[in-house]
């Protein structure tokens, strides 16, 4: 029997349980704190050119710049949010706002690459600080029967919020200056910040047992170890030393942090054994293909708005927000649709629906349909992801006792993210080995030294086109629809990843529910009667 014993959360004043109006203002401060934190990571995408031009950084500086964000926000998620379960909700919060805001400041100022990456870590830190919590703060403040609403506004935020973030810091590149792109989230720190302070209650857990030190240091190594594999693997080779040693280690780390869970039993940082639970394995294994889909998405979308259609980065990434709106609005009406016809149910749907996006931007994308070939698929997509992350990521946290929310939050955040780095490697590599396949058939009579260019990528290829002479349209011609072809591998690879997933959430997926929800509100709306 555990001894864990959880404190409620009380509302700022202490007077008993939260009214309808405070709900909706920890609603809001939560989800300004998420968004925060989703902003910065898609941020730094669109100022990778003037960063190495300003830092006189090179192209590999410039990406961990971007990418140690990510690095040490997946690695201390899973450690921060059981520290957060223990020692308190709001202090968590208000520390990882503080040292969030503090080092976005510094990234905003930093005067040479070494402070930037310095600075990008802190903010990794500190955003590993707040996005568990601001879950957790959810499941453990609202009432059941609001809980999946606020839920379902949480997931839209996380899924839409980074390409929405991606298109405010286009917009501040294209007008203004890179470095304010650390202005929108440093005033969304402020406000979650004093928002905090005067409307988040607390809650935490009190444990007869010492924190996990063993099994949070195993953790971190675990998950550094398998990211970096992700993240450098296209760009270092997948057989290059450095590689193959971080995968090695990120096993063995995996596979300790296993035993060592197992072991602890009721004093673990993760009881292990919940995944054969349905609820925690199948809403994690769905998030994980969802979010994985829709970061690959990214990567194969940009290149084809800015090299095949030859548009900007600002209108590209307003060519996006029609998935993430569609994400965001479906993630709304998820706990709604979920009530009337089960959890299990409407994930099958929205993982459908997304199948049928991916398998129509496969089969109807071309250079001359352009932007209106791929539409149709976006929109699906938006609205199958959207459909299927609010009842996979309350499945999650419903999997864990309350007194463990944030440990069931950052599990749900530690899932994202290597589903975002595995999508990002899988679907990239699909289509960049899909256009080296297709354009060595179309380069016969083109200067080599320009074809060899070519092959490095359809950016590459765009750029040497000027400098063939009479040969630039037909190497602008072969690489553009060379790359459609590899865009149709991935697609059809992610509609199969996609076909798989709803096989395995039909039959495994976490138990539909309404029929018993709403049995249980009629038989108690009949005592209320009587």
């Amino acid at each position: 029997m555990s001894t864990n014993q959880p404190v409620p959360a009380t509302p700022a004043g202490g007077r008993g349980a939260p009214d309808a109006r405070q709900l909706r203002t920890i609603l809001i401060t939560v989800s300004i704190a998420l968004m925060a934190v989703i902003a910065s990571v898609t941020g730094l995408n669109v100022a990778q050119t003037h960063m190495a031009v300003e830092f006189g950084a090179s192209q590999s500086t410039v990406l961990w710049i971007i990418n140690i964000y990510t690095l040490a926000l997946a690695a201390l998620l899973l450690p921060l949010g059981a520290l957060g379960d223990r020692l308190g909700r709001k202090p968590m919060l208000i520390a990882g706002l503080s040292v969030f805001g503090i080092a976005t400041v510094v990234a905003g100022l930093a005067p040479t690459a070494e402070v930037m990456l310095a600075a990008r870590v802190a903010s990794g830190i500190g955003a590993a600080m707040i996005m568990p919590i601001t879950l957790a703060v959810i499941t453990s403040t609202f009432p059941e029967e609001q809980r999946g609403k606020a839920i379902g506004v949480w997931t839209g935020i996380a899924g839409g919020g980074g390409i929405l973030g991606m298109f405010l810091s286009a917009l501040l590149v294209d007008v203004a200056d890179w470095r304010w792109l650390f202005v929108l989230p440093a005033v969304l720190v402020l406000v979650a910040l004093a928002m905090t302070l005067k409307s988040i209650p607390n809650s935490r857990e009190t444990s007869a047992h010492r924190f996990d030190t063993v099994g949070a240091l195993v953790s971190i190594i675990a998950v550094v170890g398998l990211i970096f594999v992700l993240q450098e693997g296209p760009e270092r080779g997948w057989t290059a030393p450095e590689t193959l040693i971080s995968l090695t280690v990120g096993l063995i780390a995996t596979i300790g942090f296993v035993a060592w869970e197992l072991h602890r039993r009721d004093a673990s940082l993760l009881d292990v054994r919940l995944f054969r639970e349905r609820g925690l394995s199948g809403g994690s294994i769905t998030l994980l293909v969802v979010f994985g889909v829709q970061a690959g998405i990214g990567v194969v979308l940009f290149p084809f708005f800015q090299a095949v259609l030859g548009w900007s980065g600002l209108l590209s990434t307003v060519a996006m927000m029609p998935m993430a709106l569609a994400m965001m609005m479906a993630s709304g009406l998820a706990p709604k649709l979920a009530a009337g016809i089960g959890a299990r149910s409407t994930m099958v749907v929205g993982i459908a629906l997304a199948g049928v996006g991916m398998a129509l931007m496969a089969l109807f994308v071309s250079v001359s349909g352009g932007y209106l070939s791929v539409l149709p698929g976006l929109l699906a997509m938006g609205v199958g992801m959207g459909l299927s992350m609010t009842p996979s990521t309350e499945a999650i946290t419903a999997s864990l006792p309350r007194e463990k929310q944030g440990v069931a939050s950052a599990l749900n955040d530690v899932t994202r993210e290597f589903g975002t780095a595995l999508g990002v490697a899988l679907l990239g590599a699909l289509v960049f080995a899909g256009y080296r396949n297709a354009i060595d058939d179309k380069l016969h009579g083109i200067p080599q030294r320009a074809a060899e260019t070519a092959r490095e990528g359809v950016a590459n290829a765009v750029e040497v086109a000027g400098t063939t002479g009479p040969h630039a349209p037909d190497v602008l011609h072969a690489a553009q629809q060379s790359f459609v072809d590899g865009w149709q591998q991935a697609m059809g690879a992610g509609a199969v990843i996609m076909g798989a997933l709803f096989i395995y959430i039909t039959l495994r997926g976490p138990k539909n529910t309404a029929s018993a929800v709403a049995d249980e509100t009629d038989h108690a709306e009949a005592v209320s009667a009587g």
